[in-house]
């Protein structure tokens, strides 16, 4: 399986609630529809990244970034 590109630094990105299992959705502090700014991938934590609720400015780290997609500037 190819790895998914990682969105770009400070591009607007939404949690992929698809890519995990139902069960474990309320264990993310993250929203269907939230938006949320990716700052990068955390470069000692290969595949985890740092992203910040565009809204409120609350910051979460250590989360995969394979579970986040960047939006189309029509969402943004």
């Amino acid at each position: 399986m190819p790895k998914r590109k990682l969105p770009r630094q400070y591009s607007l990105v939404r949690f992929r609630f698809d890519e995990v299992p139902v069960k474990y959705h309320s264990q993310y502090p993250f929203t269907a529809d939230g938006v949320y700014v990716f700052f990068g991938e955390i470069p000692n934590m290969e595949g985890h990244c740092v992203v910040a609720n565009h809204k409120t400015g609350q910051i979460y780290s250590g989360f995969h970034t394979e579970n986040f997609a960047e939006i189309s500037p029509d969402e943004a």
